[in-house]
């Protein structure tokens, strides 16, 4: 067996522990039309691409005479461009991810992880590399790409706020940032930071439990964060909601500031709204620029 091969079987191995994430991954992918070339556009490579009508400013080199000789006009033969993108994706795993409020809803790391993923699908169909930020997974193309990502998504960090990860940034490359953004705000702002600096571009989505966006709790309430680190009771919640609610609201606006200073994106998702709106948003925003 090759190594190739024996890389292969592994991560297939691994993954197998992961048929749901994958399959609806897959399936959520395969909700967003991406026309017949995704990404892909005209440009130099070596694969063919489209057949076009001979337009003003062509040379006669261009032209296809083959396809031109099936009627009385000349055509172009245009190459698919193959100066892949590379886009570094980063889902929070920290235990505050892990919150449901409901037992209808799916976890905001569940649906954090499910839209990742979807994402990457699209991409590596788009013929983008696809990788996380740091040194652990760098961008590539392939089935095998998803795989590993599918099993490093399936991964828990031990506290409750996952800080995001800046290391390793390639220059100019695209950035997806994935998290209810609820820990420390220093570390969101080192990281977009860095990232401006290198020319990287990205989108933030802020995951959300539908209560933490309305805070419904009224009288005795015991708060507990996932992690357990968080502990907090009180005969009177909701006296607590409006401080709460401007807290979220400036917090909110502080992350779209920030955003707009380094020349990222910034979109809002509800665990109890549907999954494939939010992709279609983010492949949307990740394609503006693109």
């Amino acid at each position: 067996m090759t190594a190739a091969n024996g890389l292969r079987h592994r991560a297939e191995a691994e993954a197998g522990r992961l048929p749901p994430l994958l399959a609806r991954a897959d399936h959520l992918a395969g909700t967003v039309l991406l026309g017949d070339h995704g990404r892909r556009r005209a440009g130099m490579g070596d694969d063919f691409w489209q057949y076009r009508p001979v337009q003003p400013g062509d040379s006669r080199r261009s032209i296809d005479h083959r396809r031109s000789a099936r009627g009385d006009q000349q055509f172009v033969r245009e190459r698919e461009w193959q100066i892949a993108q590379s886009v570094m994706l980063w889902v929070d795993r920290g235990a505050s991810m892990r919150f449901a409020s409901d037992d209808s809803l799916p976890s905001k790391a569940d649906r954090a992880r499910l839209l990742g993923l979807a994402t990457a699908v699209l991409l590596v169909r788009g013929g983008e590399r696809v990788g996380l930020t740091g040194t652990s997974l760098p961008p590539r193309r392939g089935r095998n790409q998803i795989l590993r990502l599918a099993e490093m998504f399936s991964e828990d960090a031990e506290g409750d706020y996952a800080p995001p990860e800046h290391r390793a940034m390639i220059p100019h490359a695209r950035a997806l940032f994935i998290s209810d953004f609820l820990g420390p705000m220093e570390e969101v702002e080192v990281a977009l930071t860095k990232a401006a600096d290198r020319g990287v571009r990205g989108v933030l989505l802020q995951v959300m439990d539908p209560s933490e966006e309305e805070f419904p709790f009224r009288g005795r309430t015991i708060f507990e964060s996932v992690g357990g680190t968080v502990h907090h009771e009180t005969l009177k919640a909701g006296e607590l909601r409006q401080r709460y609610l401007d807290r979220l609201a400036a917090r909110r606006d502080w992350l779209q500031r920030l955003s707009r200073a380094t020349g990222w994106q910034m979109g809002l998702h509800l665990t109890n709204h549907s999954a494939q709106s939010a992709l279609l948003w983010l492949w949307t925003a990740l394609n503006r620029g693109a």
